[in-house]
């Protein structure tokens, strides 16, 4: 009977695993696309996506031993190549020294405890409006993708004229959306396939030469990060705004997973938590010496989670299959951006939930959470939104008399966020 219920636990942990492999496999076309913008070999970004998440997931079952996988997040992607690189004028080099660095902090930070210190001074309110902002910020980078939103020079913005690749990335966020009510498991990378196939149909993309293939290089990105470059005062808020996102966003999915999965103490206590957030860092480090944006903990855990899945088997199976994936290279390299941009906008309107946590009533919070949706959104920078929420927020709180709701490290974050306005 052991014998019988162990092959049974492993079974579970294994289909867990392809769960969460298909839950988040929609990250091998979407970010590669996303660093592309910037310069950035896409062929070799895909490899390195493939060897990052498989590195960070394998490494969380086997020293975490939790069922959380890790990749490359959204979000912190979107600010990696439009905010920093194509923003700020910084080469992705220089960037990717930024990621180190943020990642380095992050690491440092989680083992003195400064962590704890961080979360507690910044309000639920703001924590949530980021993630509403970034997934706001995320849609519109979706809907540039397909070509639904385009450039106008009299209005910014306008819709784009209804042409042949726009319909195909309207039918593949359709599917998307329909196959996500019905709870259909892989709902985005299903549509992104849609798309894809469509766009081989009526002939907007030409068919791979191959499609498997051993060739892989990483050279055109791997170890070019330039941590030096980053050394300059008009970077710090960069490696902190980064580090800042990086650390709740990676926070809140062990928190929402680790519920999920049972990993919480009667006292409320996550087990292995400062275990799976120096994984995480470690991830973010290795990622940019590969060439990459953060890695971190990936809500889609939660899909294998309902499966089933417990242990660190189940990271360790969606690690592998990643891993695989370096084989099919050619056929994720021709996958057009209108076919991926939907899966943005799906992304975007999960995040975009998190709107209904806002406390709207108290407008000395409100205003802070509200500011930092939009300027996220309508700056182009998810950094400036953060520095106008943090320091909307100490001032309005400040001039309420309601010092007490203002942790002391909120005055450091206020100054930072000060000294960064002012040099933009």
């Amino acid at each position: 009977m052991n014998q019988l219920s162990a092959m049974s636990d492993i079974k579970t942990e294994i289909i867990a695993g392809v769960t969460t492999f298909l839950a988040m496999a929609y990250i091998l076309f979407v970010h590669p696309d996303i660093l592309a913008d910037t310069g950035m070999d896409k062929e070799a970004l895909i490899a390195v996506t493939c060897i990052a998440t498989g590195f960070a997931s394998i490494l969380t079952g086997i020293i975490a031993k939790t069922p959380i996988a890790m990749a490359p997040g959204m979000g912190m992607n979107a600010y990696f190549a439009y905010t920093i690189v194509l923003g700020e004028n910084v080469p992705w080099q220089t960037a990717l020294g930024i990621v180190f660095l943020a990642g380095l902090l992050f690491f440092i930070l989680s083992f003195i405890g400064v962590r704890k210190k961080l979360v507690k001074a910044i309000p639920q309110s703001l924590i949530y409006s980021i993630s509403v902002g970034i997934g706001l910020f995320i849609t519109f980078m979706g809907l540039t993708k397909i070509g639904i939103i385009v450039g106008n020079p009299a209005t910014l913005v306008s819709a784009g004229n209804m042409s042949g690749t726009v319909l195909i990335g309207l039918i593949a966020l359709l599917a998307m959306i329909v196959l996500s009510h019905l709870k259909v498991q892989g709902s985005l990378i299903i549509g992104v396939l849609i798309g894809t196939v469509l766009a081989l149909i009526f002939g907007y993309v030409t068919p791979p030469e191959q499609f498997v293939s051993f060739n892989i290089d990483i050279t055109p990105i791997a170890f070019k990060l330039d941590i030096l470059g980053t050394l300059k005062g008009s970077l710090l808020g960069s490696i902190f705004a980064l580090m800042f996102i990086d650390m709740f966003d990676s926070l809140g999915t062990v928190v929402a997973c680790s519920y999920k999965a049972g990993l919480v103490d009667d006292r409320g206590n996550i087990r292995r938590l400062r275990r799976m957030l120096g994984i995480d860092a470690f991830a973010t480090m290795f990622g940019a010496l590969l060439g990459t944006s953060p890695v971190t903990s990936y809500i889609e855990s939660g899909a294998g989670i309902e499966q089933g899945g417990r242990t660190g088997l189940t990271p360790i199976v969606t690690g592998i299959l990643f891993l695989l994936g370096l084989l099919f290279i050619p056929i994720i390299a021709i996958v057009p951006a209108y076919a991926t941009g939907p899966a943005l906008v799906m992304v975007g309107l999960y995040m975009m939930s998190e709107v209904v946590r806002i406390d709207f009533k108290k407008l000395d919070e409100a205003f802070p959470a509200f500011i930092i949706i939009v300027m996220i959104a309508l700056s182009y920078s998810i950094s400036t939104g953060l520095a106008f929420g943090f320091v909307s927020f100490t001032i309005l709180k400040a001039v309420s008399r309601k010092f007490d709701q203002i942790h002391w490290t909120m005055w450091i974050i206020f100054a930072l966020s000060g000294l960064f306005l002012a040099t933009q």
